[in-house]
């Protein structure tokens, strides 16, 4: 996973990820672990001063320390020295603006999920992704654990059979109380749905659980039937949801998420059944992943150790028993984007691209609106 001594780091610019922020402290570690990526600009903040003194004390030069996002996109266009890739860390509902911005002037984009507030701003930025001769990388980081490769490569070489059931939940309780009257910031735009759209947990949560559904399954479910709960008074967006999923292949599906469930911090499991076999994966032990094969004891599979297949492989760092975990995963998303930017860039096929696209997040949005209205017209089954 290392970048070669002779390999130049791609340059960087980051929107949003200034003072204060979460998100964009785990992308500037994840782009340069791997020594892919040199964060060289930024529009660090809506407010001038904040984006400024936030890019000095990263290192960035003044001039390049940008007011607003479609300021940055045009001037580091016109530079010679001018950055290659941007990512962008904002509040959801600046998604679409600042990603089409930049795809416009010809400068590859990575963005957080979810990959926008609404679905018509979604398939908006969908055409432009597809229009444009640069690459967007949406930055699913649970698909790119090694046991969470892993678990897709037994899936496909058909070590569980024919698959019959997917199960996901994703349970935090962070959100139990009412902490957004407190001000705290990531609690107060994630509540908001001006700014995180209209979807709650399942934007913020729900969206990872099913994407890590659909990337190991290799299935994408038709449709849904969901049941969307506020159970935080005043809260103006779900805290809870239980959601049913039905697949064309005949298997079935559930989704638990939640951010309202005390004891649990940032839970999120899945198994997968079929008729030869099961897996279960989970993100608090990420280096484990337990494959019962039917008929036979249970079999633990660890990161680097004996039983791990190529996919994995390709994705660790570190030899067997020295723990892997959320920031790695975050950084082969990166690294995988470095090689695709690398491989667009010289004219070479980018087909083979493993991590998330424009794709999985237009199909993302399509389930949260599929679940609102589910839940809305009764909980009754809807098409994604």
């Amino acid at each position: 996973m290392n970048v070669s001594s002779n390999t130049v780091p791609l340059r960087l610019g980051m929107v949003g990820g200034g003072e204060g922020a979460f998100i964009g402290g785990v992308h500037r570690f994840a782009a340069r672990l791997d020594g892919h990526f040199d964060l060289v600009a930024g529009a660090l903040s809506s407010d001038t001063q904040r984006s400024l003194s936030s890019g000095l004390a990263l290192g960035l030069a003044a001039d390049r320390c940008y007011a607003s996002f479609s300021e940055m996109a045009v001037a580091e266009a016109k530079r010679d020295d001018g950055i290659q890739v941007v990512a962008i860390v904002t509040p959801n509902h600046l998604h679409f603006a600042a990603a089409k911005a930049f795809l416009e002037q010809g400068i590859h984009v990575i963005c957080d999920k979810p990959l926008t507030s609404n679905l018509e701003d979604a398939y908006a930025l969908a055409k432009v992704a597809r229009n444009s001769d640069s690459l967007f990388v949406l930055s699913h980081n649970y698909t790119a654990y090694p046991m969470v490769r892993q678990a897709r490569e037994m899936v496909q070489k058909g070590d569980l059979g024919s698959i019959r059931l997917v199960q996901v939940e994703y349970a935090q309780d962070w959100l139990t109380e009412k902490v957004e009257a407190s001000g705290a910031k990531q609690a107060v735009w994630r509540t908001d749905p001006k700014q995180s759209g209209k979807g709650g947990a399942i934007g913020d949560i729900g969206t990872h659980a099913f994407n890590l559904a659909n990337f190991i399954s290799g299935m994408v479910p038709k449709d849904l039937l969901a049941d969307l709960d506020s159970f935080v008074e005043g809260r103006l967006v779900d805290d809870n949801a239980h959601i049913l999923m039905r697949y064309a292949e005949g298997a079935k599906g559930m989704i638990w998420a939640s951010q309202v469930a005390p004891g649990h911090e940032n839970d999120l499991k899945i198994r997968i059944y079929g008729d030869k076999g099961g897996l279960e994966w989970q993100q608090t032990d990420p280096n484990k992943l337990w494959h019962s094969p039917l008929n036979e004891n249970r079999q633990l599979i660890t990161r680097g150790g004996h039983g791990q297949g190529d996919a994995a492989a390709r994705v660790t760092r570190t030899p067997a028993g020295h723990p892997e975990g959320y920031l790695e995963a975050f950084a082969t998303i990166y690294v995988e984007a470095a090689q695709a930017i690398r491989s667009k860039e010289a004219g070479e096929s980018v087909d083979d691209l493993l991590c998330p696209t424009v794709g999985d997040g237009l199909l993302g949005m399509r389930f949260i609106v599929a679940c609102i209205e589910s839940s809305g017209q009764g909980a009754v089954w809807t098409k994604i």
